[in-house]
């Protein structure tokens, strides 16, 4: 376990207990005490929890974490994922991404496909809200990127806020990929911010198709904001560690589920 890896484990440990113990975590983790200590005492200068003696107990910060420090959790399932929704990409498409860890693999699969290179042309149209989607898909001359414009936000590198809807209102696309915190067969799908549930949500009104990239552990789970009801969602690629049971209540409310 790197130490992104390990700090991603301390701050989800912290998000599921709200306080956490240096030799528990000690113990858990199989590092040193005075790694802990110090694994805690960075994270709380980011201000991502509150040091206490002998361990540390969660802010409202932790539950949104900074981009960083998800990108370890569940990678294997999330490149699959980013795979499988690059799959349904054709040539000549308009493509909505907006931010997160799971978008971030699909844009890194769309940038590798050979269907899409090979041409002077751009192969494909990708319309993001995120700046490291943006930044990553720049160099690569087979891919045109649009970027909506807003008010970054540091958790998370997406821009929302009534800028970012201009450019929305202007556009359709045919189909958008949307990385979610949460999404539920009978609430739908959810952000933990409310800025960026609305951008969201404006990018999949302008999409023909809504396609939702989540891991197992999204599914099922809660969130603040919603994005839209499952009633929009036309598919939703998951990890195959899904339990059947929750992928046949989404088949029941017309979701195409599929399994990576």
């Amino acid at each position: 376990m790197d130490r992104y890896e390990r700090l991603s484990a301390l701050l989800d440990l912290l998000g599921q207990r709200g306080k956490v113990d240096v030799d528990d975590l000690a113990e858990e983790l199989t590092v040193s005490a005075a790694t802990i200590r110090r694994d805690l005492d960075h994270l709380a200068d980011q201000q991502l929890l509150t040091r206490t003696r002998g361990g540390a107990v969660a802010n409202n910060v932790a539950y949104d974490l900074p981009l960083r420090y998800k990108t370890a959790r569940h990678a294997s399932e999330k490149e699959r994922i980013g795979r499988g929704a690059a799959a349904l990409v054709v040539r000549g498409s308009v493509v909505g991404l907006n931010g997160g860890t799971t978008t971030t693999e699909v844009a890194r699969a769309l940038a590798v496909l050979p269907e899409l290179n090979g041409a002077d042309e751009p192969g494909v149209t990708v319309v993001t809200n995120a700046l490291n989607i943006a930044s990553e898909l720049a160099v690569r001359p087979h891919v045109k990127i649009v970027v909506t414009g807003g008010v970054a936000r540091t958790a998370s590198f997406e821009l929302s806020g009534p800028l970012a809807g201009r450019i929305l209102d202007e556009i359709t696309m045919d189909v958008v990929f949307l990385g979610v915190d949460a999404v539920d067969p009978a609430r739908g799908a959810y952000a933990h911010h409310e800025g960026e549930a609305s951008i969201n949500r404006l990018m999949a009104s302008r999409a023909r198709r809504i396609v939702v990239v989540a891991d197992s552990s999204k599914l099922g789970a809660h969130a603040f904001a919603r994005i839209c009801p499952v009633t929009e969602i036309d598919t939703l690629i998951t990890d195959d560690a899904a339990p059947a049971e929750v992928v046949a209540a989404f088949e029941a409310e017309g979701v195409t589920v599929q399994l990576v």
